[in-house]
């Protein structure tokens, strides 16, 4: 089964219809086969979607997506070690000199054996991760 990391700006893409990206997003995500793969995401980036949706009509997509994830038990909550890791990176500036979320995203990744991020951030490649739009 494949494995995709799912990244604030993929899924904003995605819901926002007048988001620079949300073609290039929405073709992506089309392209995903849901029997085939399994999304992964963190609560770190699940809270970003959730306050920059806050006044927005798809503020209830992201409830949805928020109980696909935990029905499939793979909204992660981010550990102490990936926490620690991803503050030693953000002060160091690796990475192209990504946020706190980004560098929380790579070390859940490294961890759970994930390459694949559905998101056109340059810090995932700068990060050594494939990203899908």
């Amino acid at each position: 089964m494949r494995s995709v990391f799912v990244d604030t700006v993929g899924m904003l893409a995605v819901w926002n219809r007048s988001d620079q990206w949300h073609e290039s997003a929405f073709r992506a995500y089309s392209l995903i086969d849901p029997r085939g793969t399994l999304l992964y995401s963190t609560t770190f980036v699940l809270a970003e979607c959730a306050n920059a949706a806050v006044r927005t009509p798809f503020r209830s997509d992201i409830e949805d997506f928020r109980k696909r994830l935990e029905a499939k038990r793979t909204l992660i909550w981010p550990t102490a070690e990936d926490w620690q890791a991803a503050w030693a990176a953000y002060r160091e500036g690796k990475f192209g000199q990504a946020g706190l979320v980004d560098q929380v995203s790579f070390f859940v990744m490294r961890r759970l054996g994930i390459t694949q991020s559905f998101t056109n951030d340059r810090h995932f490649r700068a990060a050594g991760f494939e990203t899908l739009f």
